[in-house]
């Protein structure tokens, strides 16, 4: 019961979870793709109310007209909406998952034996230790050089060479799956981070200026913005990040940090070309795809690097031959049953008999010969041939007799 409980609580964490990042990450788009994309207002009395940027759009059978000042308008507006529960849900949630289904699960979820030995409470210590770490050398980076002479630059690199870094230690310590949900973690943390420390007590800082009747220093916009456009490129290696723990082919090779590293680099040159695009538009000057281009030949050249190898002679020979169902239940017998039989059911999946086995065929097929992601970690050593040997015997018809 504890184990169908705990499965609720990771469908339903996992269901808010998707709603609420959506719901950020929506918006953060939206406020790239509108501060990129505005123009000098014209009218007389947009300029005189200090108007900075305008643009005109249509969606839903409505036209909009969105306006931004430079600093802060001249008075304060008595209806004034902030956006932060988006990012904060989306962090709890988030948190609130990787606790469920990985801390809760340690020795299972986090541990490869095969990569590093440790006890479970080490290594939920070090996980947690990697999301606060990287923040605070995040943030020191940007302390320390956002403000100087070809700061962002300087802050890019820095944080590149760190996630880099980042990312290699966590394939040294880590199952791999975990590794990579572990980096992209990291990465959301800083983003959620930034707006918790940042960019809304900044803005409240403005606001309070304001009713104070103060002069609005600018600094406090200048910091949000800079952090908002960090938050705006960390987007898509955070999710190819987390999408990749689906998909057992990308964490299970030797260089899989360096794997990780390529996926996410390619995510952020796409999100750079979409960021570049809207400036170009705005200038009138030509669109650098060059950009989109050079984050699609990254992920071509992944997927040539990780393709399988040709199969041998022998690999061939024995696609020729029948399958005796007598072959797999030994391979299931040992690679599987362990955490799949009559007194223990993960997922609620059991294949101590072959009316069960026949029963979960798809599925076997599905986690151990097509994604690879059974068993977890691999942890009882399955062979590429026995993976090869139930995808032999599911493409015949999954015979039990």
């Amino acid at each position: 019961m504890d184990a169908y409980l705990l499965d609720w609580a990771n469908l339903l964490l996992r269901w808010a979870h998707v709603i609420t990042a959506i719901a950020w990450i929506g918006s953060s788009f939206y406020f790239v793709f509108l501060d990129n994309s505005l123009t000098a207002p014209t009218a007389p009395e947009l300029k005189a109310k200090g108007v900075d940027g305008e643009l005109w759009a249509v969606h839903g059978g409505g036209f909009y007209h969105p306006q931004k000042y430079l600093v802060a308008p001249k008075t304060l507006p008595e209806h004034l909406h902030w956006f932060y529960w988006e990012s904060y849900s989306t962090w709890l949630t988030g948190f609130g998952l990787f606790t469920v289904l990985y801390l809760f699960n340690a020795g299972s979820f986090l541990i490869d034996k095969s990569v590093h030995d440790w006890s479970a409470g080490a290594a939920i210590g070090a996980s947690l230790g990697f999301l606060v770490a990287f923040w605070l050398v995040y943030d020191l980076i940007c302390r320390a050089f956002g403000q100087k002479k070809n700061g962002d630059r300087i802050v890019a690199l820095g944080v590149l060479v760190f996630v880099i870094f980042a990312s290699w230690l966590a394939c040294q310590l880590f199952a791999g799956r975990a590794a990579f949900l572990l980096v992209g973690a990291m990465l959301a943390t800083a983003m959620s981070a930034n707006v918790f420390f940042w960019i809304i007590p900044g803005q409240r800082t403005v606001v309070a200026q304001m009713k104070a009747g103060l002069a609005v220093d600018p600094i406090h916009g200048q910091r949000a913005k800079q952090r908002s456009v960090h938050n705006t490129y960390f987007t898509l290696p955070v999710l190819i990040a987390m999408l990749s723990n689906h998909y057992g082919w990308l964490y299970q090779g030797t260089n899989n940090w360096l794997v990780l590293v390529l996926l996410m680099l390619a995510g952020a040159l796409i999100r750079h070309s979409f960021v570049a695009r809207h400036k170009a538009q705005v200038q009138g000057k030509r669109v650098p795809w060059e950009h989109a281009v050079g984050g699609t030949a990254m992920l071509v050249i992944l997927a040539l690097w990780l393709a399988p190898p040709p199969p041998s002679a022998a690999a061939v020979a024995a696609e020729a031959r029948p399958v005796a169902f007598g072959d797999v239940k030994a391979v299931i017998d040992q690679r599987c049953a362990m955490c799949h039989n009559a007194q223990l059911q993960q997922k609620n999946v059991a294949l101590h008999t072959p009316e069960l086995v026949k029963q979960h065929a798809q599925t076997v097929y599905q986690q151990v010969a097509v994604l690879k992601l059974m068993p977890l970690n691999n942890a009882t050593q399955i062979t590429d041939a026995e993976r090869a040997l139930i995808k032999r015997w599911f493409e015949a018809g999954a015979p039990v007799r």
